[in-house]
């Protein structure tokens, strides 16, 4: 006489969630790329400041740079957003970023230096700050959906 075996149904396995990843590592080179540019300004004003004059000139061709990483890290965020499935907010901090390196780059021709001065300073802390951002774990997490599905199609 044989006795019956209970057999278990198998447990099903919930399916890893799948976050961006290339195209989040295409944001943090954008991102880190941005914010090194970022950083460069002040410390190229305080040369001038220190009376090497020349460095006036390298701060005006670095506020071209800074601003041609935005617009890479804007479509770098996009790409993030859409194709990678990321948050959708990073592209839009950027997109205020841009704005905002616009009036700087005005004000600082027109040497209106109450507005540049503070809002390079948070020019620079949101580039750093996006920059950390990116290295974060919160980064890699794909976008959440309405009713806990995330755009993979896994349960919350």
């Amino acid at each position: 006489m044989t006795t019956p075996t209970i057999q278990r149904p198998a447990q099903a396995t919930p399916a890893r969630q799948r976050g961006p990843r290339l195209s989040l590592w295409v944001l943090r080179l954008a991102l880190a790329v941005h914010a090194l540019a970022a950083v460069a300004q002040p410390v190229l004003a305080g040369r001038y400041l220190s009376g090497d004059f020349d460095a006036l000139a390298a701060h005006g061709i670095n506020a071209s740079f800074v601003f041609l990483a935005a617009i890479a890290a804007f479509v770098a965020a996009v790409l993030y957003w859409l194709v990678g499935r990321g948050a959708g907010w990073p592209a839009l901090v950027i997109a205020a970023l841009i704005v905002a390196e616009i009036a700087q780059v005005a004000a600082g021709a027109q040497r209106v230096l109450a507005v540049h001065i503070p809002l390079g300073v948070g020019i620079v802390a949101a580039a750093v700050a996006l920059g950390v951002w990116s290295f974060r774990p919160a980064a890699r997490r794909a976008r959440v959906w309405r009713f806990g599905r995330t755009s993979g199609g896994v349960p919350r």
